[in-house]
């Protein structure tokens, strides 16, 4: 077979990623604080992005526009771009970055956010404190600092009492802190034993620190500690929680009482005594700041409609330089290369002002079109969701169901009813008796509306609450229902029942 080389023409069609769309994309499924951390970035990469104050709307525009003007300065991807894209630098300027939520509370004085902020306890400086002040000798308080080391936030220990013996052998040997309970070869077998006992004597007095039931490596050691602190050593409490917990539970009264010679309503008393105790002593200390969410679009009504502002707060509004432009426009002052770099970062400039532009008309777009689909939950609340595809905003707006779901993706949205992720609102559909369909987040409301309202001495079966929806022209399978129940986090009837 012979091989031979030449040329030939052909005609295809495919489609290619411009830098534009790349970057379009991109900037639309960030959020406002990753947009926010973007533009700082492309600030700082590129020369010719400022950011524009109050007194430079006018300065601004003309500088874009100029930008925009310069004969034959642009490559034809972007020629193309902006032939296929509408763009009103006019409306860009004058509101980008203007009309946000502070705009509708102007009159509100605004508290210093680091005047907020404070540091919390956490449980291993709580820890940390009260080993210091114990009669321990030196030795032993590098113990205890070991044990604490592996508490996890809920105040049990973790790490066997092995590795810390080891730990503790190997950083007396070493002298630093180790990273891993390796290379123990040099270590005898006796100083391990000896090293144990000393852990375990630490651990003795850990457990005894406040807060109380701190160090144990289960719940049931974790409450049986609780109840040693509260002197009921050799009670039914003391009972029940070594030999009965499974049988606690599930709220098998009869069964305890029957095994302990006891009656239930001792029993019952001595349940609601355990229940008192605390089953995480690391909770009131968890470390863990809250997490506050700036929503990305604020929806307000005004007469009878609704009104969609996008949150500009700290989003710096750019502009063209115009020192920039000028030596670009001055023949003389400037060589080629220095020139044609300056255009370069020009037009990655008016990318990324454009981009954002998009960005922030599609989503106004996509939220305008879910108050249209939704505008019974902006009216009376989450019972009057209904079911939403993205694939039913796609259609409505013309876009593609991909860039709705890029939109909707990490971004929130301040409603009169609070706070909620744009994906909320898009919901499956459960049938009803009527042929209509309910949107799922409403049935949730429903059953936790059910159960909120049961009475706790005969709680509803999940077979139950299937019938009690049935009735209210909602059709679900018990099996859903369960589902249902346990992303709510709600237990079973078994384990709500209250015998009191």
């Amino acid at each position: 077979m012979a091989y031979e080389l030449r040329q030939e023409l052909r005609l295809t069609q495919q489609l290619v990623m411009t830098p534009q769309l790349q970057l379009s994309i991109k900037l639309l499924q960030l959020c406002r604080l990753e947009l926010v951390d973007t533009i700082q970035q492309e600030m700082a990469e590129n020369p010719l992005l400022e950011e524009a104050q109050e007194s430079d709307r006018e300065i601004s525009e003309e500088s874009l526009k100029s930008a925009e003007e310069i004969p034959d300065k642009q490559p034809d991807a972007l020629k193309k771009l902006e032939d296929s894209v509408e763009f009103d630098w006019r409306s860009y300027v004058e509101n980008s970055g203007r009309e946000s939520y502070s705009s509708f509370n102007a009159g509100e004085e605004r508290e210093p956010f680091d005047a907020k902020l404070t540091r919390t306890s956490t449980l291993a400086d709580h820890l940390t404190w009260q080993l210091h002040l114990s009669s321990l000798n030196q030795e032993e308080q590098q113990i205890g600092d070991l044990i604490i080391g592996g508490l996890n936030s809920d105040g049990y220990l973790k790490t066997s009492l092995i590795d810390i013996a080891k730990n503790h052998l190997l950083e007396k040997c070493t002298g630093e802190k180790p990273d891993n309970a390796t290379t123990l070869n040099h270590i005898n077998w006796l100083s391990l034993l000896l090293s144990l006992q000393k852990v375990g004597r630490v651990l003795s007095t850990i457990q005894e620190f406040d807060p109380s039931g701190v160090a144990a490596k289960d719940l049931k050691e974790c409450l049986l500690i609780q109840i040693k602190f509260l002197g009921k050593e050799g009670s039914i409490l003391e009972k029940i929680v070594k030999h009965h917990l499974p049988d606690l539970e599930r709220k098998k009264y009869k069964v305890i009482a029957a095994n302990l010679n006891a009656s239930i309503e001792e029993v019952i008393e001595a349940a609601k005594a355990i229940a008192q105790l605390e089953p995480k002593p690391g909770r009131p200390f968890k470390d863990q700041m809250s997490q506050y969410i700036t929503p990305d679009i604020y929806v307000f009504k005004t007469d009878d409609e609704y009104k969609v502002v996008l949150n500009g707060d700290g989003m710096p509004r750019l502009r063209i330089s115009n020192f920039y432009l000028k030596t670009l426009y001055d023949k003389n002052s400037s060589s080629k290369s220095t020139k044609d770099y300056i255009k370069n970062k020009m037009n990655s400039a008016i990318w990324l002002i454009k981009s954002i532009y998009q960005r922030e008309r599609t989503i106004k777009k996509v939220v305008e079109s879910i108050i249209k689909f939704q505008r019974e939950f902006f009216d009376h609340g989450a019972a009057h969701l209904k079911p939403l595809k993205l694939r039913d905003v796609a259609e409505d707006i013309e876009m593609h169901e991909s860039t709705v779901s890029r939109v909707t993706t990490n971004k929130y949205v301040h409603t009169p009813h609070g706070i909620f992720e744009l994906k909320y609102f898009f919901n499956t559909a459960i049938s009803s008796v009527q042929g209509e369909s309910v949107a799922s987040e409403s049935v949730k409301k429903k059953i936790k509306e059910i159960l909120a309202n049961e009475d706790t001495k005969h709680p509803y079966s999940d077979q139950k609450i299937a019938t009690i929806l049935k009735d209210q022209n909602i059709i679900m399978a018990r099996r859903t229902v369960a589902k249902y129940r346990e992303v709510l986090g709600i237990l079973s009837s078994s384990r709500r029942k209250d015998f009191c």
